[in-house]
């Protein structure tokens, strides 16, 4: 075995039992904010969280990896702290971002999350719409009743994310209308989309655990380069993605014309390929499944795919270069210390390296 692909695995491993670890650590406290909501919201809510079926029905399984909440606990520890201070905000976190799935599936129209049906194709769009309105109230409430010293910063920390969230989520849906979107533009809305909530589990575990302002500000910066690098992964497994793995129907994205990061990279690319791209985005008529695959041929052909690639590898460097620029207290045993930053490295490791 390489000395790459022997690191590689030992990432993976402590990745996943760090996820493993949060997950116990988090979910009693997920759950009793759910089941506070009212049943005609928790009942769709826990169908979401894969604690349910469709009929109500209690279900083994474990809805997806969890990361923000892993990434806000290791967050904590690398300042110093017991992560069970930052556990409110971990479950903050969390409701915040399946509040934003629930309505990104809605305005998507996605039939498919996590191999399941999404909650509006089953309960309705009014109902999916209003569960996730309730899970943001639920992460308000969580941080209010932390009963921490820091709980009204980390409100505003949560709120700003949030605002960024919807501003990116908006900008997507209006790219939809358009026939250009330049790459720097459809960046800096997937920085907002998805950067601004990872930016935010890292700095909120940070300020839980009582972390200094530096801490706390290259923590955040370590989320945002890793949100960023998070989403142009995703957008390429959107494309070329297993749906064993995304749990999704193959080539979601481009038979919806979204503009993702390759398909905006492929179009503003100047090249034969990315003006046939240009035309299939363009015409009236739903894609075959011919033109989907055509589609994924020419983006690949304008070099957007690799560009794709190498625009994540550089934004994960830049995100660990954080953690090394990150101050450690005296207080923290050297050995402590080196496993907190491996397990955050570890963990963006992971979340860009999904086809793996």
């Amino acid at each position: 075995m390489s000395t790459l692909h022997a690191r590689e695995g030992k990432d993976a491993r402590i990745a996943l039992e760090v996820l493993s670890q949060s997950r116990r650590a988090v979910e009693p406290a997920l759950r009793e904010a759910v089941s506070s909501l009212p049943p005609s919201m928790s009942d769709i809510a826990e169908y979401h969280f894969g604690w349910r079926d469709e009929h109500g029905n209690p279900v083994p399984g474990e809805a997806g990896k969890a990361l923000r909440p892993a990434l806000t606990l290791a967050a904590a520890r690398a300042v110093g702290a017991d992560d069970t201070a930052a556990i409110p905000a971990a479950v903050a976190v969390e409701l915040v971002h399946n509040f934003s799935l629930l309505h990104d599936d809605v305005m998507d129209r996605d039939h498919t999350r996590r191999h399941r049906r999404t909650v509006w194709s089953l309960f309705g769009a009014g109902p999916a719409i209003l569960t996730g309105d309730a899970l943001l109230s639920a992460a308000t409430e969580v941080l209010i009743g932390s009963g921490s010293q820091d709980s009204a910063h980390g409100l505003r920390m949560l709120h700003g994310a949030v605002v960024n969230l919807l501003d990116g989520q908006c900008v997507d849906l209006a790219f939809e209308r358009r026939t250009e979107v330049d790459v720097a533009e459809c960046e800096r809305m997937a920085a907002h989309k998805t950067g601004a909530l990872l930016a935010c589990a890292c700095a909120l575990g940070a300020l839980f655990g009582r972390g200094n302002a530096e801490q706390i500000g290259k923590l955040h910066e370590f989320g945002a380069h890793l949100g960023l690098a998070f989403q142009f992964v995703d957008d390429l497994l959107g494309i070329w993605g297993d749906p064993a793995i995304t749990g999704k129907p193959v080539y979601s994205d481009l038979r919806n014309r979204r503009k993702t990061l390759p398909v905006v990279a492929a179009l503003a690319s100047d090249t034969a390929a990315g003006r046939q791209l240009s035309e299939l985005y363009q015409q009236e008529s739903p894609p075959s499944d011919d033109d989907l695959t055509r589609a994924a041929e020419l983006i690949d052909k304008a070099g957007a795919r690799d560009w794709c690639q190498v625009r994540a590898d550089d934004l994960l460097a830049s995100a660990l270069g954080r953690l090394r620029l990150l101050s450690q207290p005296d207080v923290i045993p050297p050995q402590r210390r080196r496993a907190a930053i491996a397990e955050l490295a570890a963990l963006a490791r992971l979340a860009t390296h999904r086809d793996r």
